[in-house]
């Protein structure tokens, strides 16, 4: 046995897998449960040890080898979870057991990548961005290797945006014509890409390939990496297991390989052709006994092509005598109760039934016929209660385009899908069925932080800690690092849970890193340090992020920055003065818009009197009048809006002289704007209505179908208006805006603050006239914010053909609401 045979030896008997023999399921009842996966770290020796159904021995296995090669880095000092009896010479290839705090779990990932090697990463260190195995490779000598000018420049673009996928795959095949068997190159650019796509499976089997031109322990080594990547792939199992059948010739090997295997994709539906592998491979070795097992194990669930599978056992049935299909322990317990019952009938101890026979005595008396039949049965028993789930999930499964992983992004039906799916299952309650569809839901889905935070929030929900800390880890450090919604729903979560140290370095990791000055983040954050009781702190949060705003040109973030500051500092803190003077020094900083004077409006009204009319006053004035020293960019509609808007506080609140000075200025500004706006949509309408007109006019040389259905229905009315005359015309009313409601549930407005799953890649923009003229509801936007965002994360909304339908093809984010 070589070097590398013996590694994958060594790996399989570390997890328990044995191929020495079969359990026997010779007369058992309900055999649906007979065989189950195996226990990859229950330490169980013999044949196919079986799973058990709780909760926590199944949190062991699957934290076993969860996705990718991360599982051993936490946010709390707890225990390493990972491989831990994974061979040292397989380990050395994945991710050292690095065990941090809260605080520098974070620190350690920030921005950057993973490779292969222990990584620890520093905050801010964008050299990080393509992978530490980015770095400049050096020869033996100390001489850094030679790469041509298309290599540089790919390299540099790849360093620039380590989540372009394009540019990897140019990189990489720029790397392999100009690399000309220099390994050092292949692994550099491979080890670099697959740390930001550990998914990719077809790359892992092409760098395996490449390694096992010059050594099969290294292509062993890259498989054993691969596995832990994408555990639960099938396409990567079947890839390793023929790379091994075409290398090793012990058959124990090869079968350890595909147990490992079996053990986590065995359930899924598309397993099919690892199965087929599987059983090819018994066919050439003629071990009989082997092939019927696997048969029946493949009935316990619900897989494609469940029914060519049954044929093919009957088949098998059917051409080869039952001495060769059972197990040896099938046959010895068959043998036992033969036994037994000649025993019982010698001692006279076997009471007969109403035919004068023991049941029992007619069992141990049937023919090989009559046993194969049996044996048959019970295979067929549990084909058919496979077959009857198989029906109940067949619509989700065929509705899954795209199982694998891929930068480009899902429709929207997809993610629908895999949404309902998982209801369905977790409505179902096997939380192994649970916890394996939502891995196979995370190749797909991996660019979506919504699928993690479902994840997570469901072991929790489950009691299985371990599973939502391993979960939460990869989508933190790997798979939607860069999205800010995947760091805010950490930080909630590591508050909930106690981890106040980790809460904070989601925060800052936001700040620093990830989407400096997001609202959402500063809000969050202060609010958070408010429950902990840490005032200072919550306001020093504002402080610092708006001292940072001001240093930049044209910050958009900083006036609903100074809002929420005097909103903090009123309804949380009871500071009236402080939250006015706060508002007053807002204007030196910030150019004057329809959000900001919407926010100061409203803080002004939910303010304890005396209230500040003649501030606000001038404030608007100067926003709605045009002013030649500086130029104003708010439109018409938007300066009408704020008009209307204070008008409604003026009247709430204020005395008859300045009701009377705010409503001149607004019917000297905008009157004459409104019948202008009025005059324009008449004569577009007319001109709509006579075009409209003259195509309903018939041609008396040739017979009308319209004129046919109009006889046939003298009732029918013309749905085109002969014109504009025809209806009542009136002077239009100085004020046609709907009437306002004052809403003082400011708590309620979800603009600037709401639930975690806001789509940080849909811009925020103001929504119509008639929406936002109140200035009851928290100013739904503020000019977008740019988040740096993985620009495969989102799906675009496709355009419907329908106009009325077209909200409903927006994805709605699956939480909703705050946590």
């Amino acid at each position: 046995m070589g070097d590398s045979e013996m590694l994958i030896a060594q790996t399989s008997s570390a997890m328990g897998y044995s191929t020495a023999g079969h359990n026997s399921i010779a007369n058992v009842d309900g055999a649906s449960n007979i065989i189950q996966e195996a226990n990859t770290v229950s330490g169980v020796t013999g044949d196919f040890p079986a799973s058990t159904t709780s909760a926590n021995a199944l949190n062991m296995d699957l934290n076993a080898t969860t996705q990718g090669p991360y599982v051993n880095k936490t946010y709390e000092g707890k225990p390493t979870v990972g491989m831990a009896n994974i061979d040292q010479g397989v380990a050395n290839f994945e991710n050292a057991g690095v065990v941090s705090s809260g605080a520098s779990a974070y620190d350690s990932f920030a921005n950057g990548s993973i490779t292969g090697e222990a990584v620890s990463a520093e905050n801010g260190d964008g050299s990080h961005g393509a992978g530490a195995s980015a770095a400049e490779p050096l020869l033996e000598d100390g001489s850094v290797l030679a790469m041509s000018a298309e290599e540089d420049r790919l390299w540099s673009i790849v360093r620039t945006n380590s989540l372009d996928f394009d540019a990897w795959v140019a990189l990489i095949e720029e790397t392999e014509k100009a690399a000309e068997g220099n390994l050092l190159k292949i692994r550099r650019v491979y080890d670099a890409f697959l740390a930001e796509f550990p998914l990719c499976y077809g790359y892992w089997k092409k760098y395996a390939e490449h390694e096992a031109t010059s050594s099969t322990e290294k292509a062993v080594e890259v498989y054993e990496r691969a596995v832990l990547g994408v555990t639960y792939s099938v396409d990567i199992w079947l890839h390793y297991c023929r790379f091994a059948i075409s290398k090793y010739e012990d058959p124990e090997v090869i079968r350890r390989l595909f147990e490992r295997g079996l053990a986590y994709v065995a359930t899924d539906y598309l397993s099919y052709s690892l199965w087929d592998e599987y059983i090819e491979y018994e066919y050439r070795q003629q071990d009989w006994c082997r092939i019927a097992m696997i048969y029946t194990r493949i009935f316990e669930s619900p897989i494609l092509y469940l029914d060519k599978y049954y044929n093919s056992f009957k088949e098998l049935a059917a051409n080869r005598p039952l001495s060769e299909l059972r197990t040896a322990e099938e046959a010895a317990a068959a043998a036992s109760s033969v036994s037994e019952v000649i025993d019982q009938l010698n001692e006279g101890e076997v009471p007969p039934d109403s035919g004068g026979q023991s049941p029992k005595l007619v069992s141990a008396g049937l023919t090989e016929a009559e046993e194969l039949e049996k044996y048959i049965a019970i295979r067929e028993e549990m084909y058919k209660k496979a077959k009857e789930f198989d029906s109940k999930i067949t619509g989700f499964e065929t509705a899954i385009g795209r199982p694998y992983f891929h930068v480009k992004p899902l429709n929207v039906a997809e993610l629908e899908n895999w949404h309902n799916y998982l209801n369905f299952i977790e409505r179902e309650g096997d939380f192994s069925k649970v916890v394996k569809l939502y891995e196979r839901c995370l190749i797909a889905c991996a660019n979506y932080p919504e699928y993690w935070i479902r994840y997570v929030k469901s072991m929790e929900a489950h009691g299985s800690m371990d599973l939502a800390e391993n979960a939460l880890i990869r989508a933190t450090q790997v798979f939607v690092k860069r999205q800010p919604e995947i760091h805010l729903f950490a930080a909630w979560f590591k508050e909930h849970n106690g981890d106040i140290l980790a809460a904070r370095a989601a925060y800052e990791l936001v700040h620093t890193e990830i989407s400096p000055g997001l609202l959402e983040a500063i809000i969050k954050h202060a609010n958070m340090e408010r429950r902990l009781g840490n005032l200072d702190d919550a306001l020093a949060v504002y402080e610092q992020a708006i001292a940072i705003e001001k240093g930049k040109e044209h910050s958009q973030a900083l006036p609903v920055l100074f809002a929420q500051y005097a909103r903090f500092l009123y309804l949380a803190m009871g500071k009236v003065e402080k939250a006015r003077e706060v508002l007053d020094e807002a204007p030196e900083h910030v150019q004057l818009s329809k959000p900001f004077l919407e926010i100061l409006i409203f803080m002004e009204a939910v303010m304890p009197l005396p209230k500040r009319i003649d501030h606000l006053d001038t404030l608007v004035e100067k926003f709605i009048i045009p002013n030649t020293d500086g130029p104003n960019t708010a439109s018409i509609a938007e300066r009408e809006d704020v008009s209307t808007i204070f008008l409604e506080f003026v009247d709430l609140v204020g005395d008859a002289q300045a009701i009377k000075k705010a409503h001149d200025r607004h019917l000297k500004i905008f009157l004459h704007n409104r019948m202008a706006s009025q005059l324009k949509k008449r004569q577009a309408e007319d001109v709509l209505a006579s075009d409209k007109s003259k195509l309903m006019k018939p041609d008396a040389s040739v017979p009308s179908s319209v004129q046919s259905l109009m006889g046939a229905y003298p009732g029918v009315q013309n749905q085109w208006t002969a014109g504009y005359g025809v209806q009542p015309q009136t002077w239009p009313h100085v004020t046609q805006a709907p009437a306002q409601q004052w809403n003082p549930a400011y708590a309620q407005q979800t603009a600037a603050y709401g639930g975690y799953t806001a789509s940080y890649a849909t811009p925020q923009v103001s929504t119509s006239v008639a929406q936002t003229a109140s200035y009851g509801a928290y100013p739904p936007t503020y000019p977008a914010q740019a988040a740096p965002q993985q620009s495969y994360a989102q799906p675009a909304a496709t355009a419907t053909t329908v106009p009325s339908q077209q909200a409903a093809s927006v994805p709605q984010a699956y939480y909703g609401t705050y946590y």
